[in-house]
């Protein structure tokens, strides 16, 4: 569970989002790498998050097992 006490501008580690999240941090790797170290590119030994980076790592986590296109973040009206 995200600490609501804590201000949107500090940044927690790896362990403390993990934790916050209720997950490894084996598992937040995971979501980085599926999600935002793509295409080449290599995660950093330590990363440093915001509770907004929180609240998207905690979506990706709920709906990891979904393709994008299952179910979109924001669905869209048809244009007609």
């Amino acid at each position: 569970m995200i600490n609501r006490d804590r201000l949107p501008q500090e940044p927690y580690t790896e362990s403390e989002a993990a934790t916050a999240l209720g997950i490894t941090v084996a598992r937040l790797h995971q979501l980085l790498d599926q999600h935002i170290f793509t295409q080449g590119s290599i995660r950093p030994e330590s990363i440093e998050f915001t509770s907004y980076d929180l609240l998207l790592l905690s979506f990706w986590n709920k709906n990891g097992k979904l393709l994008p296109s299952a179910r979109p973040v924001l669905q869209m009206p048809k244009r007609e």
